[in-house]
């Protein structure tokens, strides 16, 4: 298993706060076995579910297509609407959002090869990943890549009730590819996509999808 480098230093401090606890434990009251395992035990069970939150399998994305739109993170779909987008576009579009809960990986990728056009950070409140104004009142990041064709896609990057650490690893200007990882957000919440209203959606409200893999939408 890859560990993500966003956890890396998080899961060394909490192996070695564990280890501490128990050898206390295990010092000061000898006699309490029970106690010793129960915690030995729980401490484990723990480090194990933080440790998946930060797992970063390797993927093989497929070929770059121009007209398609690859889901940018592992989850479920649980908007597909048409919307105004008030941040960049200012018109109508077409949304896509994708869950991503606390047992999903946690990277994000580019749901198109372009170069990055629009770039902001917005502070925010942590409102649950599924309410309404979560995409326009919580802590995110606004992207906003022009692909070879000139078409321009947006995605952003949502934080909610626990997901409290957005990572973005791009910039106005930069090249990307479809499919790399574009940034991450720590233990799970949300990523939604402004797409053309002439864009055919390819997924389902409930439908699981594969950050770099899935395809969502085809553009005409």
């Amino acid at each position: 298993m890859v560990i993500h480098k966003e956890g890396r230093k998080l899961l060394f401090n909490l192996f070695v706060i564990l280890v501490i606890v128990n050898l206390l434990v295990s010092y000061f009251l000898p006699e309490q076995e029970a106690l010793q395992n129960i915690l030995l035990v729980a401490g484990v069970i723990f480090y194990l579910c933080i440790l998946q939150f930060f797992r970063s399998p390797r993927i093989k994305s497929p070929e770059i297509d121009p007209k398609c739109i690859i889901a940018p993170a592992d989850g479920k779909v649980v908007v597909i609407e048409n919307t105004v987008e008030n941040e960049y576009f200012k018109d109508n579009r077409k949304q896509v959002s994708i869950f991503m809960s606390p047992v999903n990986v946690h990277v994000n990728r580019n749901p198109v090869s372009g170069i990055v056009k629009y770039f902001k950070y917005h502070a925010g409140d942590y409102l649950v990943a599924w309410h309404p104004k979560s995409s326009t009142d919580n802590e995110r990041t606004t992207t906003v890549v022009e692909s070879e064709d000139g078409v321009e896609v947006m995605f952003r990057q949502i934080a909610g009730a626990l997901a409290r650490r957005i990572k973005w690893y791009i910039d106005i200007g930069d090249p990307v590819r479809q499919g790399e990882e574009f940034g991450f957000i720590k233990f799970g919440s949300r990523v939604d996509i402004f797409l053309p209203l002439d864009a055919e959606v390819k997924v389902e409200i409930g439908e699981k999808t594969k950050g770099g893999k899935t395809v969502i939408a085809e553009l005409p």
